[in-house]
């Protein structure tokens, strides 16, 4: 049966006239029912080599070296989860962030967010609203990850993955977004339709 997916994407640009601030991405999908039960969500262990594993594949694709799991990180996402009732905003915090909400467990969650790299032009590096997922996941400055889960009734669960180094700065595109290896095309999706909002928010620094 397919799904129906539908992403509100919020992007949040700092800038600064002496400094280029990274972009924040968050994506958040609300779909059918999942299963509370399944195992990459339930278990720590599975959840954390699911996450590592499926990051670090789309990685080595494109020439970034494997992300480590950093508990900070971790606690960092789980005290945002905690404190946030399940309402799909922006945790503010100092890191780069990935948030996806109603996918059947953690590897599906990720491969959406690298699954964008079929809309990225590599051509024209540099941040765009339907790719920065990807382009934070495969950032070859950031060096560790760490995530949380928390499960949010109907609307299944909600992931949020914090990133250190954090990506997506101006810039830097050219140097820490590299081609796929091999110039393979990307992973085949399997999710049905999906709806995107955009909603920009520009703070200035002085």
């Amino acid at each position: 049966m397919k799904l129906l997916h539908l992403y509100l994407t919020v992007v949040c640009h700092l800038s600064h006239p002496a400094l280029s601030q990274p972009q924040q991405v968050v994506t958040v999908t609300v779909a059918a029912p999942i299963p509370s039960n399944e195992p990459e969500w339930r278990d720590e262990d599975r959840f954390t080599s699911a996450v590592l594993n499926s990051t670090n594949t789309y990685r080595s694709q494109h020439g970034a070296a494997d992300v480590v799991w950093n508990g900070t990180l971790a606690d960092f996402a789980d005290d945002y989860l905690d404190g946030g009732d399940c309402v799909f905003e922006h945790s503010g915090g100092p890191y780069g962030e990935n948030l996806a909400m109603g996918y059947p467990n953690a590897t599906a969650s990720v491969e959406a967010w690298g699954n964008e790299r079929d809309e990225y032009d590599f051509g024209r590096q540099g941040f765009d609203k339907e790719t920065g997922h990807f382009t934070q996941l495969i950032w070859r400055n950031t060096t560790d990850v760490g995530c949380a889960r928390r499960l949010c009734g109907r609307d299944g669960w909600f992931l949020a993955c914090e990133y250190w180094p954090q990506g997506n700065v101006e810039g830097q595109y050219e140097a820490a977004v590299g081609r796929r290896e091999g110039g393979a095309a990307g992973l085949v999706r399997s999710w049905g339709v999906v709806v995107a909002g955009l909603v920009v928010c520009v703070v200035g620094l002085w």
